[in-house]
């Protein structure tokens, strides 16, 4: 193996991710990133300093050990370099692909500061690969304990904290309410962004550890959390159950037939397999011209699944392929979605409608959409997000002409979980109120809840921040560290 100086090691330049042809690739549902070869890795791999005081581990919501697995793997020792990787990440393959590195760990990173940071997110989804690939390797795990906790929800949250918790020796057991596991991670993100296989194989990593996954259960309606903890004699419960109720716009015209949410177009997509008609037939209905309210990672991912879909059926029953729109009331700057995700949406042709506010959605006489007026915005001061405030400019409503909107604006928990949880209590907002942030202890003695469940929806490598975080401070309580849970 070349040595390198590290002048020679920042002169290596940062190797692109290979994709499939936009055009190509918006047809189909096959994954857009198609990973690194073994010598890009490598190359890529040669560009990481191994700083001793890697700033890059400061960004991992993890903790991910970065320098020491990508050193494992430019030295050819990737069962090294896997160990070290799922040491601190049950779902490396996942967070390889759909975790936002760029403002994470890789804006930490050292060559970021005169240059371009190594792809670390690229590196771990190679490793991760080469594992699932052979045939995973299943993690240590402690002796029994005795000690049961029940993990509400099979989302990345609640799969992280159940993973590390049955490291340690705990009996552990997930209640999913969909039919397969993975929260929205197959419910949500589009099978050309993170493919079902890699979910599930993570999954059976964690069964293999001995974590059971019971599907179909509704904790709030089969199961309270108080029954949970008594009748069920668990000793801790973790909430990740996610934020899954959509938001809809207060304005006219909201229940016509064509507007929907995101999340339940992309169930209907993802979870129910309606990418993959017509083998299965799954109703997904795709107007012709289509506006996607909302310019988050959810808005790209139903604006690029309704632009797949509509190219499919152009090719299988003729006709034209859709026009799909953007439609966000702040300019290109303050767009919420990952830089790559809306290269890939411009790239694959969809339309953004920057500065544009929905105010009505008109109908036919049938009760369908055929219409949206919209009002032109401009940009203020900044609001308490710090992005600057959109405002309307009087007399600029326009019309467009449109048969289907689909709203993207954020999600909040679904309130049944909540049911009959004395001690449990929630923001204005609906999430769980936490009485240590830190932690995840939540107000409710011998429970706690982490991912968008406490902040509402926020990104995947956080939601696994919050599941390791709780993990943690079960384990200290199950120990018998902390007197109390309360």
């Amino acid at each position: 193996m070349a040595e390198f100086t590290i002048k020679e090691r920042r002169q290596i330049p940062r190797h692109a991710m290979p994709t499939q042809d936009p055009l190509e690739r918006r047809t189909n549902f096959g994954e857009v990133a198609l990973g690194y070869s073994e010598s890009e890795a490598l190359e890529e791999a040669n560009r990481c300093l191994a700083c001793r005081r890697p700033t890059c581990v400061t960004g991992c919501p993890v903790g991910v050990d970065i320098p020491d697995f990508i050193v494992a793997l430019r030295e050819g020792d990737l069962d090294r370099s896997v160990r070290i990787l799922k040491g601190k990440n049950s779902l490396p393959a996942i967070c390889g692909r759909v975790c936002p590195q760029e403002t994470q760990c890789e804006v930490q990173c050292v060559l970021a500061k005169k240059g371009e940071p190594v792809a670390i997110g690229r590196l771990e989804r190679y490793v991760a690969d080469w594992d699932l690939q052979r045939g995973a390797e299943t993690p240590q795990v402690a002796p029994t304990t005795g000690n049961k906790v029940a993990i509400i929800g099979a989302g990345p949250a609640g799969l992280t904290c159940a993973a590390d918790l049955a490291r340690l020796g705990h009996k552990v057991t997930v209640f999913e309410a969909l039919h397969n596991p993975g929260g929205v991670l197959v419910y949500g993100i589009p099978e050309f962004r993170l493919p079902k296989d890699k979910v599930y194989a993570e999954v059976g990593c964690l069964e293999c550890m001995g974590v059971e996954v019971v599907t179909d259960v509704v904790i709030g309606k089969l199961f309270t959390i108080d029954e949970l903890l008594t009748e069920r004699g668990y000793d801790a419960v973790f909430i990740g159950s996610g934020a899954g109720l959509p938001t809809f716009m207060r304005i006219p015209g909201i229940n016509y037939n064509g507007v929907l949410s995101a999340n339940e177009f992309l169930t209907r997509v993802n979870l129910m397999k309606g990418y993959q008609f017509p083998e299965y037939d799954t109703p997904v209905k795709i107007g012709r011209r289509v506006a996607v309210v909302g310019a988050g990672n959810v808005a790209m991912d139903s604006a690029r699944c309704a632009l797949r879909l509509g190219w499919r059926r152009a090719k299988l029953e003729g006709g034209q392929p859709p026009d799909v729109h953007i439609v966000y009331r702040r300019s290109a700057a303050e767009v919420p979605a990952r830089a790559e995700e809306v290269h890939h949406a411009r790239e694959e042709g969809v339309i953004f409608d920057f500065l544009t506010n929905p105010v009505e959605i008109y109908g036919d006489d049938k009760g369908n959409v055929r219409g949206m007026r919209c009002i032109r915005m401009e940009l203020g001061d900044p609001d308490a997000s710090g992005r600057r405030s959109p405002i309307p400019i009087e007399n600029s409503e326009f019309d467009m002409e449109v048969d289907q909107v689909i709203m993207a604006l954020g999600t909040s928990p679904n309130p049944l979980v909540f049911r009959n949880a004395a001690g449990l209590e929630r923001t204005r907002h609906g999430t769980v109120r936490v009485a240590d942030a830190e932690t995840g202890l939540t107000t409710k003695a011998h429970v706690w809840a982490g991912g968008d469940v406490v902040t509402g929806a926020a990104t995947v490598i956080s939601a696994m921040g919050a599941g390791k975080a709780a993990a943690a401070d079960i384990d200290r309580y199950l120990k018998g560290e902390k007197a109390e849970a309360e």
